[in-house]
């Protein structure tokens, strides 16, 4: 049984991650084809690429294993703070961020979190949740869709709108040298469809054989969901981003890293909790929502502080999720 599940998830892990990188480049090519702006391109390559932790998380919450359902998504999150931005900023040295940047991306990324772990701790109902994230998740889209044209309906004092404006222009600048692809041909369209089949499958197969490795070796749920899985299917966002950041496009990582966040919590865990149910509140789960939320909070003040993220910011981030790892393995 140990060794058949441990074929299941290393298989499911390779393919996983190997078709990853064509669905994201697809998906960017019809994002293109439709007119997309740079920065509702970012937030479409994003979803792409967290298409393994959703899915894993929405398997798991399906077959009642909730502690790893929800550890997959929250852990995720942790990890892609870490290994996004905090290794990003170690390996260039430098993240450069504008400030409006930070305050528009961080205002729904710090949202996102503070209704997480009102949800997980049952605060709020998941139905509650789901409406509160998906409120603030259509606006931020419209406002990266619309641009001036959206901002500009907007009945809130004009400062505000300028503002707005300008945060967006902002981003847009610093994402067209980063993200900008080939329009998509009917072709590329077909391979999207197919390499999102293959990745959903593939994460199916993932967390199933996670699962059963860590029944089979009395590994905690949230231990399995929160580290191994969340780290696994983060690695593509991982890998992109410190790419990103090694080019001197700290903005596209930043965006990278908080719209991955912000794409688990409503699609891999507000969402199917509303249908399906979280596991009770306990203090590994509540250990690693609060970590969530408590890291978003610490790098955005970085971020904003410093006009971006230093490498011995870099080293910061990464030794809180070291100690976030330890914590974790031993409250479990």
């Amino acid at each position: 049984m140990g060794s058949l599940a441990a074929v299941e998830f290393g298989a499911g892990a390779v393919l996983c991650l190997a078709t990853s990188w064509v669905l994201v480049a697809k998906l960017e090519m019809v994002g293109e084809r439709f007119g997309f702006s740079e920065a509702l391109l970012g937030l479409v390559a994003a979803l792409a690429a967290d298409t393994p932790e959703i899915t894993a998380a929405v398997t798991a919450l399906s077959r009642h294993e909730r502690a790893v359902g929800a550890g997959v998504v929250i852990g995720s999150n942790v990890f892609n703070l870490a290994a996004l931005l905090g290794l990003g900023a170690v390996v260039a040295g430098r993240l450069d961020l504008h400030r409006k940047v930070v305050l528009l991306g961080g205002a729904v990324a710090m949202w996102m979190a503070a209704v997480c772990l009102a949800t997980v701790t049952r605060v709020v109902h998941p139905d509650l949740g789901l409406a509160l994230v998906l409120t603030v998740l259509v606006a931020y889209t419209a406002l990266l869709a619309g641009r001036r044209t959206w901002v500009g309906r907007i009945r809130v004092p004009r400062t505000w709108t300028q503002w707005l404006a300008s945060a967006v222009d902002e981003e847009e600048l610093e994402l067209v040298v980063a993200i900008r692809p080939k329009r998509a041909r009917p072709r590329d369209t077909a391979v999207a469809a197919i390499a999102l089949a293959v990745v959903v499958g593939a994460a199916i197969a993932m967390e199933r054989g996670a699962s059963t490795l860590g029944r089979h070796y009395a590994v905690p749920g949230v231990v399995i969901g929160g580290l191994v899985l969340a780290a696994v299917t983060s690695l593509p966002n991982a890998v992109a981003a410190v790419y990103l950041a090694s080019k001197g496009r700290g903005a596209a990582a930043f965006s990278t890293a908080l719209n991955s966040n912000t794409l688990n919590v409503v699609a891999g865990l507000v969402l199917p909790a509303t249908f399906l149910g979280l596991a009770r509140p306990s203090g590994p789960t509540v250990l690693v929502t609060a970590t969530y939320l408590g890291l978003t909070a610490l790098t955005l003040a970085l971020c904003y502080v410093d006009r971006g993220l230093r490498r011995s910011a870099g080293w910061l981030i990464l030794f809180a999720y070291a100690a976030f790892v330890a914590c974790l393995v031993v409250v479990a």
